[in-house]
């Protein structure tokens, strides 16, 4: 890579790391400890990318690509990786059992339009709709986590979706487990359109503009909610009709939204 391009490159690094180390530092992660992640980072990816060029990795020519001791890719490499599978699953089964109360007949009156239902013994009850769309999680577990995000309110024996996204505002751990996720698959977009061509690259697409009023943002803030929920919630029946049977080829596929704003003078601090 050339000069120029190392330049803007180590900017535009320095971009993604401000917010990041702003959240580790929030949580008390010292410089130390991240250094051992991207140390990790590094040999984990390594190994995929030298599988998937040269049909093998090894110990050394992983250290001579990134410039490791063969001790310490051995050792980085044998490491443990966190596990935050099962909270992924747990939050992607959370949107399923809302998508599907949402869409499917046996629990809304019509799309859109959510049945209240009983916490369990009838045929649409909240147990059956979990059953259905969350998988092995618990009836109970499932409740207690869509109430501790807002979600759903109980009355009388009755289960009343109150809110039609789930966000997990009250729980650290899961958020800061899908800052990784949503992250990694915008990076991950962003990295797929700059090494491939014409058609094959992925939709990635954001409007801006400096110069909004203030007094506007509020109105903007709500319009851009309702209007990005109403579609995201049409993407995701559509996903959910469209579903592989389990011995169909199948892929993950994820579309996301987000807003930002931050004050038109920081445009030449970014």
């Amino acid at each position: 890579m050339d000069t120029a391009s190392n330049k803007i490159l180590t900017a535009t690094i320095g971009q993604i790391l401000r917010p990041l180390v702003r959240i580790l530092l929030r949580n008390g992660i010292a410089c130390g400890s991240f250094e051992e992640m991207v140390r990790k980072a590094y040999v984990d990816e390594a190994f995929i990318q030298a599988r998937r060029i040269h049909n093998k990795a090894t110990i050394s020519s992983v250290s001579a690509e990134t410039g490791l001791s063969r001790k310490e890719v051995k050792r980085l490499h044998e490491s443990e990786l966190s596990d935050s599978e099962n909270t992924e699953q747990k939050y992607n089964r959370a949107i399923r059992v809302i998508s599907g109360w949402l869409n499917d007949p046996l629990f809304a009156y019509e799309e859109g339009n959510p049945r209240t239902l009983a916490v369990d013994g009838t045929e649409n009850s909240f147990a059956r709709l979990v059953k259905q769309y969350s998988g092995d999680i618990p009836t109970k577990a499932m409740l207690k986590l869509l109430e501790a995000s807002n979600c759903v309110e109980v009355r009388e024996g009755l289960v009343h979706l109150v809110r039609n996204a789930y966000v997990p505002g009250n729980d650290p751990e899961e958020i800061i487990r899908i800052l990784g996720k949503d992250t990694s698959e915008l990076i991950n977009t962003i990295d797929h359109n700059l090494t491939t061509e014409g058609d094959a690259k992925w939709f990635q697409r954001k409007v801006s503009n400096s110069k909004v009023r203030t007094e506007k943002l509020t109105e903007f803030k709500e319009y851009s909610r309702k209007r990005s929920q109403a579609l995201l919630e049409d993407l995701d029946a559509w996903l959910s009709q469209n579903e592989a049977d389990e011995d169909i080829d199948s892929r993950y596929v994820s579309l996301g939204i987000y807003y930002y704003e931050q004050d038109s003078d920081e445009d030449s601090k970014s």
